[in-house]
């Protein structure tokens, strides 16, 4: 059975096709592979998050524009992908599939496409990046902002006993850091009285 399988494989490859049709299959693989990188790399970029649709554009870029991660006395800046994307690779290709999920739940539905109807949509899309937020213990957070590199005699006195504080309650930074690059919303529990059950996280929520 095993060689009236391989016989006609082994009878192919000996064929002068088969350099051909393997030539042509690594080819389409490498464009497809590469497509997709750079969809990944483009789809990264802070031209793409913040402008690319009219929802960004007139709403939450405009906010971002005048945030501390945007304009400060360092020039170091914090941009969308820095904050909503993932940076390891696994939970990134999980977030990018979770956003194929926002662009149709939000954007093609027109759902948030007025300024009118993205504040009435705004506690709950924060709500929403809260609870993925502290599911993964601020993990874009901690990406910029290293815990053990923190100089706390830079620190004031008020900071240095918060941050010992949210160490022993285990609390995340977003417990206490949001509302810092986007408007907070009015009415609604905020992170600190969200709890959060870990298999309801929102598998890479933008919004």
């Amino acid at each position: 059975m095993l060689r009236r399988i391989l016989d006609p494989v082994r009878r192919w490859a000996a064929s002068r096709r088969a350099p051909i049709v393997l030539l042509i299959g690594f080819g389409v693989s490498f464009a497809g592979l590469s497509l997709l990188a750079s969809s990944l790399v483009y789809t990264s970029t802070e031209p793409f998050c913040a402008t690319s649709c009219h929802e960004m554009a007139t709403t939450s870029d405009v906010e971002y524009r005048s945030s501390v991660h945007d304009l400060n006395r360092t020039g170091v800046r914090a941009i969308c992908p820095d904050c909503h994307v993932p940076h390891a690779p696994i939970p990134l290709y999980v977030a990018k599939m979770g956003a194929l999920n926002d662009l149709w739940s939000h954007h093609v539905t027109h759902r948030v496409d007025t300024p009118a109807k993205f504040e009435a949509e705004r506690s709950r899309m924060a709500q929403n990046v809260w609870r993925y937020m502290k599911g993964n213990d601020s993990r874009e957070c901690r990406h910029c902002h290293d815990e053990a590199k923190m100089d706390p005699d830079k620190q004031s006195d008020m900071a240095k006993a918060r941050h010992a504080k949210a160490r022993r309650e285990r609390m995340t930074c977003v417990d206490c850091h949001f509302a810092i690059a986007h408007h907070e919303p009015h009415g609604g529990p905020g992170p600190q009285e969200l709890q959060v059950d870990q298999a309801l996280i929102p598998k890479g929520a933008i919004f």
